[in-house]
């Protein structure tokens, strides 16, 4: 055998562990990613930064709960928004939390305000969830393309936003709210809110 045709087995074999190599990598990445933090805890470009400006429509069918508009987050009092939709099954999940929150003593004695924002969602399916569920927001605005959400930096559904009086994103929340999550960092990222508006800019 000359060497030519020695080197070229010798690429050969080496290429046949390429796939198998590959496949290590990226199995490594993936549980570099799994165990890098709470995904909820990922930083948003928007936290400190007044919310876009919207304007978006009320859900047909809830003649008593108006739409949401970007005025409606700069009344002075905290509010909390809620990107959900009715075929999102993470949403589902944390849908009774929300109906705990809206019932809060201290959010109500403080007078935190509970918006939706029903997001790509069809209308008709929004408002059967929000009836045979429960309907735990004042305020719901329909984004049917998603557009609103974007301008927010929203990944998925659900996330959930803190907003100060004055209409600044305070934080975001990635990901359905459970009741530890609701305990140990929604409630105290409120208060943190609630004490950024009695110290004003």
């Amino acid at each position: 055998m000359n060497e030519p045709e020695a080197e070229s087995i010798e690429r050969r074999s080496k290429l046949r562990f390429a796939p198998l190599i590959l496949f290590v990598l990226l199995a490594v990445l993936f549980l570099l990613r799994l165990f890098s933090g709470d995904a909820s805890r990922i930083p948003s470009a928007l936290i400190g930064k007044p919310v876009p400006n919207f304007n978006l429509a009320a859900l047909p069918g809830l003649n008593d709960i108006p739409g949401l508009k970007s005025d409606d987050l700069r009344q002075g009092h905290v509010s909390i928004i809620n990107i959900f939709a009715s075929w999102c099954a993470p949403c589902r999940q944390e849908h009774p939390m929300l109906m705990t929150l809206s019932r809060d003593p201290e959010l109500r004695a403080n007078e935190v305000e509970i918006y939706g924002l029903s997001y790509k969602d069809e209308p008709e399916n929004a408002k059967s969830f929000l009836q045979d569920d429960g309907n735990p927001f004042q305020r719901i605005g329909v984004d049917p393309a998603g557009r609103i959400a974007i301008d927010f930096g929203v990944y998925g559904v659900p996330e959930t936003f803190i907003i100060t009086g004055e209409g600044k994103i305070s934080y975001k929340f990635i990901g359905p709210l459970t009741s530890s999550a609701i305990t140990t960092v929604l409630i105290p990222e409120i208060r943190k809110a609630l004490k950024s508006d009695i110290k004003g800019p």
